[in-house]
């Protein structure tokens, strides 16, 4: 386990319980690639993705697992092959598929410890929020970070206490239509958004953003009273 044994110097045991954890990462794009990049490198030796996407020029500017050579390619499989060039002990599943209402049955299961959300689909992310609300699922789902650049300061909050953040605001809209009343961790920061004539990024968004849901998701597995994994 030499390539865990910086980790291991900070987490000692606690190691064990995170390469032992089962999350669900829905999306590997901007904020998912990095999640994805991270749990990889923290030693996990089993993660589920679920994207449909592929990598486009677009991307380059802010997804870690787009370069000039996976521009075309489906990014769950670039998701899997670039698991494998990092942590050979970690088993990558792999979901080519849109989430939708429909299909969450198929995709999401009380086997998951996490589900970590970092799709951008509005009514894909309440369905999801509302789904693991239902079967008590521990779930963290992941805010706006385009139209910023200014210092990224993203915060761990229950979406009903959330502002200044568009995307929020949204999904409380809908949740609110659908009468539901439960808790729902989310990331987001409350930096303003530029005005913008389309949807820009820059890099340290996501890449902040991605930081402090994982951090926030070991922190969870790792708690004296988490159940044995």
């Amino acid at each position: 386990m030499e390539n865990l044994s910086r980790t291991q110097i900070v987490l000692k045991d606690k190691l064990g319980k995170i390469q032992k954890a089962n999350i669900l990462l829905l999306g590997v794009g901007g904020v998912g690639g990095f999640i994805f990049e991270m749990l990889v490198r923290l030693g996990l030796q089993q993660i589920t993705v679920v994207d449909f996407d592929r990598f486009d020029e677009s991307n380059l500017n802010r997804q870690i697992l787009a370069t000039n050579n996976t521009l075309g390619k489906i990014k769950v499989e670039v998701a899997k092959n670039r698991a494998a060039e990092i942590n050979k002990n970690c088993k990558v599943i792999s979901q080519n598929i849109k989430i939708s209402q429909e299909n969450l049955d198929n995709i999401i299961n009380n086997n998951f410890d996490y589900v970590i959300d970092a799709i951008d689909d509005v009514r894909a992310k309440v369905a999801v929020i509302i789904y693991c609300s239902t079967h008590n699922i521990p779930l963290i789902s992941s805010m706006g970070t385009g139209n910023r650049y200014k210092m990224p300061n993203f915060i761990i909050e229950d979406l009903s206490k959330s502002s200044y953040d568009p995307l929020a605001r949204k999904i409380r809209q809908e949740l609110k239509k659908l009468n539901f009343k439960g808790k729902v961790n989310i990331a987001y920061t409350k930096e303003q958004v530029e005005k913008t004539d389309g949807l820009g990024s820059v890099v340290y968004y996501p890449l902040m953003c991605a930081g402090v849901i994982v951090s926030f998701v070991v922190n969870e597995i790792i708690k004296d009273n988490k159940k044995d994994l």
